[in-house]
């Protein structure tokens, strides 16, 4: 992870430096959400353009030098294998606590059978569920099984927005999905000084999730955002040039 304490600390040094301005905590906290969301949306269109390079033979694929591995492996601290769980009245799974950005593998785990099942299940649409669910010779079996998601108020957990929920057939006795969840957001936290500073809380601080090797481009995205605050029109340039430069360079 990249510490948010380094960033903001560095942000405000290389604005001080020549009388630019200053970002107050606040100012920092909303443009770092809003960067580390553009830095993890830029994964999967990267990863994509990648992965097409790989398809014509035109990637590096050695151990430390292959960018597909790279783009997935930034992805890492974003993944998570989730326990959902069965709600009896609408039939179907749903996600407690995490907020989810994509499922990823499905696996169904059929227990009273003899052998247990964890089986691999199929991710459908809910028209392509009707009609497989409905047919007897498509018909969805323990080994495999069939999925479809929507979103619905779980009744049986009181006042809470609506959820994404997994309707699998046949049920399984338990259901648990690869994902990847959305970003926290950091937060640089401080308690005031005696002379009204702004003091580093390490205790209730939210760190980037992103990898540590995304931390110049954290710093130069937002000091491109912070030429805007302060209307400073060569932060805006300097630091977009660097970042195209950045870009350029990690998918030449």
């Amino acid at each position: 992870m990249v510490n948010v304490n380094t960033v903001y600390t560095t942000v405000l040094y290389i604005l001080n430096k020549e009388q630019r301005g200053y970002i107050t905590p606040p100012e920092f906290n909303s443009l770092a959400e809003q960067v580390q969301e553009e830095i993890f949306q830029s994964y999967f269109p990267d990863g994509n353009q990648v992965n097409r390079q790989n398809q014509n033979n035109t990637q590096n694929d050695t151990e430390f030098f292959n960018m597909f591995k790279d783009t997935a492996y930034k992805l890492h601290p974003f993944e998570k294998d989730i326990p959902f769980v069965y709600d009896t009245a609408s039939e179907a799974f749903y996600n407690t606590t995490d907020a989810i950005y994509k499922l990823g593998e499905i696996i169904s785990t059929y227990n009273t059978t003899n052998p247990t099942y964890n089986s691999i299940t199929q991710l459908t649409s809910k028209s392509d569920y009707s009609k497989i669910t409905r047919s007897q010779l498509t018909s969805p079996t323990v080994s495999y099984p069939i999925a479809y998601t929507t979103n619905a108020v779980i009744q049986t957990v009181p006042a809470t927005p609506s959820r994404l929920i997994v309707k699998v057939s046949p049920t399984p006795n338990a259901l648990n999905i690869n994902c990847l969840l959305k970003p926290t957001a950091p937060s640089w936290s401080f308690i005031t000084g005696n002379l009204g500073q702004y003091l580093y809380d390490s205790t209730t601080s939210v760190q980037f999730q992103l990898d540590t090797s995304e931390q110049t481009n954290l710093i130069i995205r937002i000091l491109k955002y912070c030429g805007l605050i302060i209307n400073d029109p060569e932060i805006i340039n300097v630091a977009a040039q660097e970042a195209q430069q950045t870009s350029i360079n990690e998918k030449s």
